[in-house]
């Protein structure tokens, strides 16, 4: 989303973590694009927390055959407001993310 980090990684991971880099932006794009979650760090979250439910189902599916993440489905509207509204609450209860 326009942002540039610097980052490390472990000697041969290059590919993996260019490949990582562009799963999450393109997530977090997604979630931007559908209009309704401004806040940088809101997005950040929502994604990360998609992405990890995207891997989690691919753990747990009993499946010989992987499925690439770009061919999961796509979280719906509905589902990202759900999850924002999680959020939300924890975050009026804590007073921070992390």
């Amino acid at each position: 989303m326009g942002q540039s980090y610097i980052l490390g990684c472990p000697p041969g991971g290059e590919e993996r973590l260019l490949a990582a880099v562009h799963k999450v932006d393109e997530a977090m794009c997604k979630i931007r694009d559908a209009g309704k979650i401004k806040a940088r760090d809101r997005i950040a979250v929502l994604a990360a927390l998609n992405l990890a439910f995207d891997q989690a189902e691919l753990a747990a599916s009993t499946s010989p055959v992987s499925t690439p993440v770009a061919d999961l489905p796509q979280p719906s509207q509905e589902r990202l407001t759900q999850l924002l509204g999680r959020l939300d609450q924890v975050i009026e209860r804590d007073g921070q993310l992390i």
